[in-house]
């Protein structure tokens, strides 16, 4: 019995289903519809999700028992050959750190028999078999096409790993079409761990210094450097704090914020998260179920000041990091801090961790007139509230996300708002931004949804992110022709990639409609383009027309720098140019120099979303703790 597993461009009004994670929800022969069901009539996609399974009857778990045997039998061989056998001729492998000790994706059957002919046999792998304490076996669509997806555990030298094998069609061919492996946790950890656990028994001295003493003492570092020294304290930067505290490592985060939270709590009054509670939570403690689903500003930022405080972080805020210098001798760092009292503290660890997001340095454009005008100008980031602009005129340069929310703002706040656009910008619905979280929801665990969404090589991601892009796109058309009327230029992303591509690979370059669209389509908030713009005056704006646009307030909503510029600034451009780019995929497939070791000795980087931080800190703190148990912990000599 055939079922049809990707619909064809006709049906994209019927079906949609996620992206990163991409995958159908498992559920029995049916249909499950969305909370929102509209009529083609409006034009607006059916939000609907036709479960695309083969009958119940069908057994997911033999060809992947099947697969894992031969899988196991062929590593212990070391035999080329008969690896390759057991992949696709389109296949991919990817693997965190449990083979190749690093962040790595292949391609082709040919080139995943040789690495893995080279890499399996030292690693005694034990254990291969599907995980029966997680997810079971399912059948679900990749990017289009069917298969069956597995979770699955083994054993190594190493550690303690995971992973997802995925199978073509019914599995019968006895062929992976992806295989994901990940170490999850280092040998030596199986043993410290519960060493550990029986060590925080305390002990019952009334004389002694009690806990608030001893974390005190702890996070003053007056006799000891860290270990690692993390530049940031967002959610990147607490994430891979507690992941490295939780592992023994001796981890100092830095921020030159006053509280933690502040670079969430000192945005504009009105934001709020642009995707949902559930795929946002932090490592080790997830959000209240009571929580709303988008979560605003101010209540993330106390969130984060509690996470750190609960999870006993060593946080220095109000201290900025003024240089570092790389010493290969003695394998450590010199750093230079000053702190909120305008000393000086220079520290030596042995790893740097640069958190401090996608990019951190404001961009300010070379606009020559622009020092002409008499007004206030402002970046995004300096950017506070629109009540008191009321009955004033502002222009807001720029049209992704923080532009359009900065004008919507202003307009609440009673201003005279008008939105130049300087390039073409995506913009989606905020609900249907969601599409690509729909794994999240089905009801398993965040764990397996993580291994889940980290399992999706790139080349199908970007295929799949295609699909969804045409889908939000047919479910948005009324709102993007109302744009297009208006003047307002869209597109979609390379390929037609959409958002996700646009964030992975630039960092920007859309909006998720909250309503700024909307008043832009009424002609409430005005657009201009930046082609129609002759200068700046004393004013306000010159037009090509020959009017003239004047304003009290300009908003520069014109992103940040990448982070080449912050290396510059920190380290110097030797080692800016020794590191490379940072984000974005460049000829490979994975984010460069981003969760894994990079051309710099002891120089590491996370950044990204609040569950990319969640899922890759993971991964970083292994290899960092890896390389602390090689070198034994010692004291370094700088």
């Amino acid at each position: 019995m055939a079922f049809e597993f990707w619909p064809r461009p006709a049906e994209l009004s019927k079906v949609w289903h996620n992206s990163f994670p991409s995958i159908i929800p498992d559920q029995t022969l049916g249909c499950r519809r969305g909370s929102r069901v509209i009529s083609e009539e409006t034009q607006t996609e059916d939000v609907m999700i036709e479960i695309i399974r083969r009958p119940a009857a069908l057994d997911c778990e033999s060809p992947v028992q099947a697969w894992l045997s031969n899988f196991a039998a062929a590593c212990a061989s070391g035999d080329t050959n008969r690896l390759a056998t057991l992949f696709e001729d389109e296949s991919y492998w990817r693997d965190l750190l449990a083979f190749t000790g690093r962040i790595e994706t292949l391609a082709g059957a040919r080139r995943i028999g040789d690495a893995l002919a080279r890499l399996a046999p030292p690693l005694d792998l034990a254990g291969m078999e599907i995980d029966r304490a997680r997810t079971p076996p399912r059948c679900v669509v990749r990017a289009g096409a069917e298969c069956i997806e597995a979770i699955i555990r083994f054993r190594s030298c190493r550690g303690r790993g995971a992973g997802v094998l995925r199978l073509k069609g019914d599995g019968s061919a006895g062929k992976a079409w992806t295989l994901l492996t990940t170490l999850e946790e280092l040998a030596t950890d199986a043993v410290s761990n519960a060493a550990g656990d029986a060590a925080k028994s305390h002990a019952r001295d009334f004389r002694g210094p009690n806990w608030s003493d001893l974390r005190s003492a702890n996070a003053a570092y007056s006799d000891r450097d860290p270990a690692v020294l993390v530049v940031g304290a967002g959610q990147a930067g607490l994430a891979i704090g507690a992941r490295l505290t939780a592992l023994g490592i001796d981890t100092l985060v830095v921020d030159r914020v006053r509280r933690i939270g502040d670079n969430w709590r000192n945005r504009y009054h009105a934001l709020t998260l642009h995707n949902q509670t559930h795929v946002n939570h932090l490592p080790f403690m997830p959000f209240p179920p009571t929580w709303p689903s988008y979560i605003p500003k101010d209540k993330l930022a106390g969130w984060l000041e509690a996470y750190a405080e609960a999870m006993e972080l060593n946080c220095w805020t109000a201290t900025s990091f003024e240089a570092g210098h790389y010493n290969e001798a003695a394998g450590c760092w010199t750093v230079t801090l000053r702190r909120a009292d305008g000393t000086v503290r220079q520290m030596h660890p042995r790893h740097i961790v640069l958190a401090t997001g996608v990019s951190g340095i404001p961009n300010i454009p070379d606009i020559p007139t622009l020092p002409a005008f008499e007004g206030l100008v402002l970046h995004a980031s300096q950017y506070q509230d629109g009540e008191a602009w009321a009955g004033k005129r502002a222009i807001v340069l720029g049209s992704g996300n923080s532009a359009h929310d900065i004008a919507q703002d202003l307009h609440s706040g009673g201003a005279d708002v008008t939105l130049v656009q300087r390039s073409p910008t995506m913009v989606v619905d905020l609900e249907t931004a969601q599409l690509p979280y729909a794994l999240y929801n089905e009801g398993i665990s965040t764990e397996d949804c993580d291994l889940i969404t980290a399992g999706t090589p790139l080349p199908l991601a970007r295929k799949t992110h295609q699909h969804i892009t045409a889908m939000g796109r047919a479910r948005d058309r009324a709102l993007l022709d109302g744009l297009t009327a208006r003047g307002f230029r869209l597109d979609f992303g390379d390929d037609d990639t959409g958002w996700q591509f646009k964030y992975l690979t630039r960092g920007g370059g859309y909006y998720f409609n909250v309503g700024c669209s909307d008043l832009i389509v009424s002609g409430e908030v005005k657009l201009l383009s930046h082609d129609a713009v002759t200068r700046f005056t004393r004013t306000g704006l010159e037009l090509t027309d020959g009017r003239n646009l004047a304003a009290d307030l300009i908003v520069l909503a014109t992103g940040y720098k990448g982070q080449t510029h912050l290396l510059q600034k920190l380290f110097g451009a030797d080692v800016a140019e020794r590191v490379g780019p940072v984000w974005g995929f460049g000829d490979g497939f994975e984010l460069r120099n981003m969760y894994t070791r990079t051309p710099q000795q002891g120089l590491w980087f996370i950044a990204g979303s609040l569950a990319q931080c969640r899922i890759y800190s993971k991964y970083l703190a292994l290899q960092i703790k890896a390389q602390e148990a090689a070198i034994g912990g010692k004291k370094t000599a700088c």
